[in-house]
């Protein structure tokens, strides 16, 4: 954890770039034979849960390239795992890609050997989570919100409040909500806590979740020490939540759509729901390593990865939104309606997750640095 803990205050103490960095892939060559990626769970497929769902057997044949992927449960572990070296890419979410390019373990793409990169979604292209003086530091691959997922049996209508998981109460059934919460297992959650007070303690003057002095982010740590009373575990394997909504009385939880389509499919009484206050949530980048030794692979995946099977593909199964707005028609797995369904008007409503940093835009730079969000919610899950 010292280890850990010591990566992330190096990255995060400021984030500064010097000079415009240059693409080092001038023009593609034959493959390397593999492609070694760093990913969320769920979000590469080759069949192996259901043969409905293979974005990878394809393109294996297709390039010459065989695919090898690493599961991390949040975008901590994916940073230190990116530090370690050994990989070409990885998913990063907004909450660890700046870090990845401050700490120089990314390496700037050339989108001109990206065909597809003109397809991308206008709003993704230049987002500021992987674009620093207009170089652009991977490839976006897929967003979504961070949704409210409850049981309905529990609750016969869905809650309107993340109050269900932040304030001791009784619930619809009658019991209290002590025990049957869960929150999520990442100093990023801290955002969620701060989000819930911008709605409901307006005086603070929280402007972005993101972005928080010290009494905002001292307001934040004290929700946070109310919720650690409540939760029954931190959650940060999916597949660990799913079995505790199944099997361990858990009822509410902050959650991805991941998570939820797989409960719904399983027919478990499970829904998802956005409430009022809104919600926190990911738009993922693909980043090559800064060293990554196979890079012709790389950028292979890099185009095979925005094609419209391939991101409706992902979003079928993840129940997040594509990057390249012609995937949401004709995709035989996600419909017509799927985009609709999974939320794709709702990007402007969504406060995308960002490395926080001291010299922030809303707080005359003297907002609270990550490293900090990193010890004290370790203090906050172990009690303190």
């Amino acid at each position: 954890m010292n280890a850990f803990l010591k990566s992330c205050t190096a990255l995060t103490v400021a984030l500064t770039f010097s000079g415009q960095a240059i693409a080092q892939v001038k023009e593609l060559g034959k493959g390397e034979g593999e492609v070694n990626i760093v990913a969320w769970p769920g979000y590469i497929e080759r069949g192996e849960t259901d043969k409905g769902y293979d974005w990878v057997t394809a393109f294996e044949k297709e390039s010459g390239c065989k695919v090898n992927v690493k599961t991390a449960n949040t975008s901590d572990e994916m940073v230190s795992l990116m530090n370690e070296g050994g990989f070409d890419l990885v998913t990063a979410s907004g909450d660890a890609s700046l870090r990845l390019v401050a700490g120089k373990r990314v390496q700037p793409i050339n989108t001109d050997l990206i065909p597809s990169w003109k397809s991308v979604d206008d709003r993704l292209k230049d987002a500021p989570w992987f674009t620093v003086d207009k170089v652009h530091y991977g490839v976006p691959y897929q967003w979504g919100p961070n949704i409210l997922m409850y049981n309905t049996e529990v609750f016969k209508e869905a809650p309107k409040s993340w109050n269900v998981v932040f304030e001791e109460m009784k619930l619809p059934d009658g019991k209290s909500n002590k025990g049957r919460v869960q929150a999520y297992d990442g100093p990023i959650h801290i955002a969620d806590a701060a989000n819930y007070l911008m709605f409901h303690k307006p005086e603070l003057g929280i402007k972005d979740p993101y972005e928080l002095n010290e009494d905002q982010y001292k307001a934040a740590l004290a929700l946070l020490r109310t919720q650690r009373t409540l939760v029954g575990r931190y959650w940060h394997d999916a597949a660990i939540q799913v079995d505790d909504f199944q099997n361990e009385g858990v009822v509410a939880s902050g959650s991805w759509p991941y998570q939820v389509n797989t409960l719904v499919a399983a027919k478990k009484p499970v829904a998802s729901t956005v409430p009022e206050e809104g919600v926190t949530g990911w738009a993922d980048t693909t980043m090559m390593e800064a060293d990554a030794a196979h890079p012709n692979c790389a950028y292979m995946w890099l185009e095979h990865s925005l094609s419209p099977k391939v991101q409706g593909d992902v979003s079928a199964w993840f129940g997040s939104l594509p990057v390249v707005p012609a995937a949401c028609k004709g995709n035989e797995l996600l419909g017509d309606e799927g985009c609709k369904t999974n939320g794709y008007e709702n990007f402007d409503k969504i406060k995308f997750w960002k490395t926080p940093v001291s010299k922030c835009a809303s707080q005359n730079d003297q907002c609270v640095p990550y490293y900090r969000w990193v010890s004290d919610y370790i203090g906050v899950i172990g009690g303190r």
